[in-house]
């Protein structure tokens, strides 16, 4: 087998279209904007559904041109550049494999091209499947979620930080699982707790740019990742009752958080991590 691995759109119907989806996540920004990304641009990875549209709109709302990577949903990607514009922003598509390094190369350059410089980057974009027993794991499966998962990051902000200047920032994706497990999804985990790792080297190394590297940790949130195939059909009647809180939480509950460590606002915070997650206590 070689060292990179397929996407796996056809397993577990994943990555899942949100227009399927029933009852629709609540993704339109919930107050009006005030301009705290006024003339900056911004790409945000799985921008096509979930967390990524409503972090994509709310970043319009408050005045950033939006770059939207995204795989192959692109009825969802299409939904998300016509509410960028809505609010007023100049949004682009891009779809393609952000495991391949040259795909992650020639978007930032279509980015750039088109607005001309990048100011914030969101790495997102996220699979996971999930197996009872780690013997279940594929050598197929494993690769492919790294790739989406970690490889992704490395890839991009490579290509990005030569357009990155003082007052940039990048925030990634982790999970409530790199804090406190799951049992069954193992190599997702993993990928969480190498980007939370990642997260926290990559700030010490760009802190003195004045590039500031912070993560966001949702717990449960209501989006395609889990019922089109990241839990077991039989779960998801429960997803998100075991929280403190007692629900899933929705993608417009988490986006603020990227908002905070995308602006001004949080201009003295790097290699941190804010836990939108239901009221689950870890330690971050």
């Amino acid at each position: 087998m070689s060292d990179t691995a397929e996407p796996m759109i056809h397993e577990d119907q994943l990555p899942g279209h949100e227009s399927r989806l029933e009852p629709k996540p609540d993704w339109e920004p919930r107050y009006p904007g005030s301009g705290r990304l006024k003339g900056k641009t911004a790409i945000v990875t799985g921008g096509d559904s979930g967390i990524g549209r409503a972090v994509a709109v709310l970043f319009a709302r408050e005045g950033a041109n939006v770059a939207i990577l995204y795989l192959c949903e692109h009825d969802d990607a299409e939904l998300t550049r016509k509410a960028c514009e809505k609010e007023g922003a100049r949004a682009i598509t891009i779809a393609g494999d952000l495991g391949i390094k040259s795909f992650c190369e020639e978007a930032v350059t279509k980015v750039v091209d088109t607005f001309g410089s990048v100011d914030v980057l969101v790495n997102n974009a996220g699979e996971q499947h999930p197996d009872k027993d780690i013997t279940g794991i594929t050598e197929e499966q494993l690769k492919r979620t790294f790739q989406t998962n970690i490889y992704s990051m490395f890839y991009l902000t490579q290509a990005v930080q030569p357009h990155l200047k003082p007052g940039s920032s990048i925030i990634n994706c982790t999970s409530v699982t790199m804090y406190k497990g799951s049992k069954d999804l193992l190599d997702y985990s993993a990928t969480k707790g190498a980007i939370t790792a990642f997260t926290r080297s990559l700030s010490e190394n760009l802190v003195g740019d004045r590039i500031r590297v912070n993560a966001v940790a949702p717990g449960p949130i209501w989006t395609p990742l889990n019922p089109f195939g990241g839990k077991p059909p039989e779960d998801i009647p429960e997803f998100g009752k075991d929280t403190p809180m007692g629900r899933p939480g929705q993608p417009n509950e988490v986006a603020p958080s990227f908002l905070f460590l995308a602006c001004e606002d949080s201009s003295y915070m790097s290699g941190q991590v804010l836990h939108p997650n239901g009221g689950i206590i870890v330690n971050g």
